[in-house]
């Protein structure tokens, strides 16, 4: 049988959402175009632009691959024209991915304005701008669009002009993949939060912070806070904002992966780097936000390089944390490794390379929704191996060390519950105490008189129920509360244990077998803890007194309980000792 690792998973995972982006991209066929464009200048007008077209003085391209236009103070102008043969039904001109800035197109007698934040007109297109061509427009005739001039570095775009039926199934399929990706990461920041609220865990919120900035981010690259969630609020605030998000993003994936990491323990000397590079995005988002222009300038230029800085500090980050023995910093690099990929791809993209790869805008969305999984799943698991260290280290905590009966503290704690739960009922105190251990140690030493202990403790742990509470109560004393038990069958037990610790026959010297002398005291209903194990210790004593390895019990007044006179030797078993 073959075995997946939890890599191998995700690989595939992520394998399969580029997959589903190539056949998304693939299977619509569309008309064949034409394309030619040139920077606009002041002079031109309509009609001298598309007389060039006819010309041929304008420069060609072809429209079905990511082209991008020469930055223009006054934008660029582009004519689309279809191939034969021409389908005169009704169609949409779509371009993809969409561009932040505004496209005019040019019609006979009118202009239609495209933008990702135009809630005007009534039909968008979903992840992408949409043009749906008049009727009274024959196929044959191109198509005059302007790009308005862009403020930042202009983004690839490629064409399509399609039937209207087949625009319509292919908008939907995106709304439905793009509304997946959303709800898987805005589900898992949800969750974060609720863990971090419960656990009171700052990783969890780190987490939620840069999933979220995330999810805003590609929510206004693609559209999809403008249309369909229609946030009018966002208008002409989406460049603003999405560099804001990016900023916060890199400052929230710098703290998450700082504590998530372990970078204090596995990798020190990182650490100030990762919380500077948290610094100077936290900065940059309030030079933004500051309104004055030279800083929002110098924060815009400040961006790019600091992005490209942090994703490699981080990724060293995260690979020095798991060479060292961090397990959660694989979870990291397994997450984080496709999205910086998918960056790196798209920046060279944006230079003009790899013109064909035109689904990678919708791939750093898939991407997004396939951290969310994968750091998800590490915090998961971050959250479980915690909770192990927490539990072993109340055991560690609760547990004698040598015999790994309860300590002192934690088994008062567990008697102390059975003694203030519910209506008084019958309970039995057993103080035990080994009868010649001093001269044991004195005449084998330590090492046997602790192999001793471990005998016994077993011994006795063996002979108890599993709803008794035994423990270690110092030195070579352990007590056991029996709950729900009367004198005579409290009685019947220690005689046992007395029993059986002398079958253990475990020599002290050639004279002399260890046993054991047990006092035993009945509660009363005022007792706590403390009396009720002060009157087995005198018990005990007594069977010390009458002469070791018998079974005393505790059967004076009140009044009477720390004397001897108050103590009734229910049996005395002596042997040869």
């Amino acid at each position: 049988m073959i075995t997946l690792t939890a890599s191998g998973r995700y690989q595939r995972l992520w394998a399969g959402f580029v997959l589903c982006l190539v056949w998304m991209g693939s299977v619509h066929a569309s008309a064949q175009l034409n394309g030619a464009w040139r920077p606009a200048l002041s002079t031109d007008t309509p009609q001298t632009v598309m007389q060039e077209y006819r010309d041929g003085q304008l420069k060609g391209f072809d429209p079905s691959i990511l082209q991008r236009f020469q930055v223009s103070a006054l934008g660029s102008w582009v004519v689309i024209a279809p191939k034969p043969p021409w389908d005169n039904n009704e169609r949409v001109l779509t371009i993809y991915p969409p561009p932040f800035d505004t496209v005019t197109v040019y019609e006979q007698d009118q202009t239609t304005a495209l933008a990702l934040d135009d809630f005007k007109v009534s039909a968008h297109g979903h992840g992408r701008l949409a043009w749906r061509v008049p009727l009274s427009q024959a196929a044959s005739v191109p198509i005059l669009l302007k790009f308005e001039p862009s403020v930042t570095l202009s983004a690839p775009v490629r064409f399509e002009i399609q039937p209207w039926n087949e625009y319509l199934q292919q908008d939907a399929q995106w709304l439905v993949f793009a509304s997946a990706c959303f709800a898987i990461m805005l589900a898992m920041v949800l969750m974060a939060l609720c863990f971090a609220l419960m656990l009171r865990d700052i990783t969890f919120a780190w987490y939620a912070g840069f999933i979220l900035c995330y999810t805003f981010i590609q929510g206004v690259q693609t559209g999809f806070l403008f249309h369909p969630l229609e946030w009018e609020w966002l208008s002409g605030m989406g460049m603003t904002s999405g560099s804001i998000a990016v900023s916060l993003s890199v400052a929230f994936a710098s703290l998450f992966m700082m504590r998530f990491c372990e970078l204090r323990t596995r990798a020190p000397l990182l650490r100030v780097p990762v919380i500077a590079l948290a610094v100077g995005m936290s900065l940059l988002v309030v030079m933004r936000c500051s309104q004055i222009t030279l800083l929002t300038d110098t924060a815009q230029i400040l961006l790019n390089p600091l992005l490209m800085i942090g994703a490699v500090l981080l990724l060293l980050s995260a690979i020095a944390a798991g060479v060292r023995g961090s397990r959660q910093a694989w979870f990291f690099l397994l997450g984080w490794t496709p999205l910086l990929l998918l960056n790196a791809v798209t920046s060279a993209q944006a230079n003009g390379a790899l013109p064909s790869l035109d689904w990678l805008n919708d791939a750093s969305l898939a991407g997004g929704a396939f951290e969310a999984i994968v750091l998800s799943l590490g915090l998961a698991d971050r959250a479980l191996r915690l909770r192990q260290d927490r539990d072993l280290v109340r055991v560690l905590a609760d547990h004698d060390a040598l015999t790994n009966t309860l300590n002192r503290r934690a088994w008062s704690e567990r008697a102390n519950i059975i003694l203030s739960s519910g209506e008084p009922r019958p309970v039995a105190l057993l103080f035990l105490d080994l009868d010649h251990f001093k001269l044991l140690n004195d005449c084998q030493g330590h090492n046997a008189g602790d192999r001793a202990l471990v005998a016994v403790s077993r011994a006795l742990s063996a002979e108890l129920r599993p709803t008794d509470i035994f423990g270690r109560y110092g030195g070579e004393e352990f007590v056991a509360l029996i709950d729900g038990t009367t004198e005579e069958h409290a009685m019947h037990v220690a005689t046992r244990l007395c029993r059986r610790v002398h079958r253990l026959e475990i020599p002290v010297n050639e004279k002399v077998m260890l046993s054991i002398s047990i006092g035993v005291a009945m509660r009363r209903d005022d007792d706590d803890v403390e009396s009720l194990a002060e009157r087995a210790d005198q018990a005990m004593y007594t069977a010390k007194l009458g002469g070791r390895n018998q079974v005393s019990l505790y059967s004076g007044s009140k009044s009477s309980a720390t004397t001897t006179s108050g103590l009734h030797v229910v049996e005395k078993r002596r042997r040869d000792i």
